[in-house]
């Protein structure tokens, strides 16, 4: 018997098939059945009902179930207790729609090198829905998400406020309209518009704001990362939180400005979306308060600056 094998069971319990658990864990499909099957045999015990649209935990799986958690538990407490922590570890997979990049999610990742550092980060460039979808099935551990007032989510998840703030016109810094105090809609109608792609916020922003009539000219992308690279080379205007842009490097160097958008008071808020585990690994723990320090000391230097 092997510890791991009681984790597939675990894993395979908790998140309701072996497809999942595999994904989860990082392991192929078939090597953890296999391991599986043996531990069933070193039992005496089918522990998994396996039926052709899948495997899940069977009855005297389920009856086992609170003496194998009990054992992983230990087992984790050794682990902490003798300080082996390379052997507790693995890797943790977020998925983000790319936003906040270089003001929380660049320093949390060099804080987690620092405080992990056998802790593998697995950073993923998503849609808003993909990300819930992961979190739902156990294939991602934690989420960043973006959301307007008023949009629900999932209760299958968890949420954690980290960042608000106004939505603002990204523009090259030489650009005619970085002389404007505000920018209006009928301003951005003029020019050609880099439009996020549906399934992100600011795609849903847009055409709040723009209503039927679009920008004659637009551009399609996907992510606040390539938008400001493309406005940056001077294909067109877009929108973003200015939390998405303050402090990038395209911003530092005077390739990018931001400015308000008129008579708007739409807000855009970060996210930090976690699944609903009653107990996280130690890497996902660490990583999403790290990231919820940061969000608060960001915001604190961002009042600080306005005072």
């Amino acid at each position: 018997m092997r510890i791991e094998q009681l984790e597939y069971i675990a894993a395979v319990t908790q998140l309701g098939s072996l497809r999942r658990a595999s994904e989860h864990l990082h392991v192929s499909q078939p090597a953890l059945s296999e391991a599986v099957s043996k531990l069933e045999k070193e039992l005496g015990v089918a522990l998994l009902d396996r039926r052709r649209s899948g495997a899940r935990i069977s009855r005297a799986g389920r009856d086992l179930l609170p003496r194998i958690e009990e054992v992983l538990q230990a087992v984790a407490a050794l682990r902490l207790a003798a300080g082996d922590q390379t052997t507790a570890i693995r890797s943790v997979r977020l998925g983000t729609v790319n936003t906040a990049t270089s003001q929380l999610l660049f320093p949390s990742l060099r804080t987690m090198q620092q405080s992990h550092p056998g802790t593998t980060v697995e950073v993923l460039d998503m849609l808003q829905g993909e990300i819930q979808v992961g979190l739902e099935e156990g294939t991602l551990d934690l989420g960043l998400v973006n959301v307007l007032p008023g949009d629900d989510l999932p209760i299958s998840v968890q949420s954690t406020h980290l960042l608000t703030g106004r939505p603002v016109v990204v523009l090259p810094a030489w650009h005619p309209y970085a002389a404007k105090e505000a920018v209006t809609v009928d301003d951005l109608r003029r020019e050609p518009f880099i439009l996020m792609r549906s399934g992100y916020v600011m795609h849903r922003l847009a055409h709040r704001l723009f209503g039927e009539t679009l920008p004659p000219s637009c551009r399609s992308t996907d992510g606040a990362e390539m938008g400001k690279l493309m406005v940056a080379e001077g294909l067109g205007l877009t929108l973003l939180p200015a939390f998405s842009v303050s402090g990038d490097p395209l911003e530092r160097a005077g390739s990018i400005a931001t400015r308000p958008i008129a008579d708007t008071d739409v807000t855009v808020s970060l996210l930090l979306l976690e699944r609903r585990d009653p107990h996280p690994s130690a890497p996902v723990r660490a990583l999403a308060e790290t990231l919820t320090r940061r969000a608060r000391t960001w915001t604190e230097q961002v009042r600080a600056r306005a005072e």
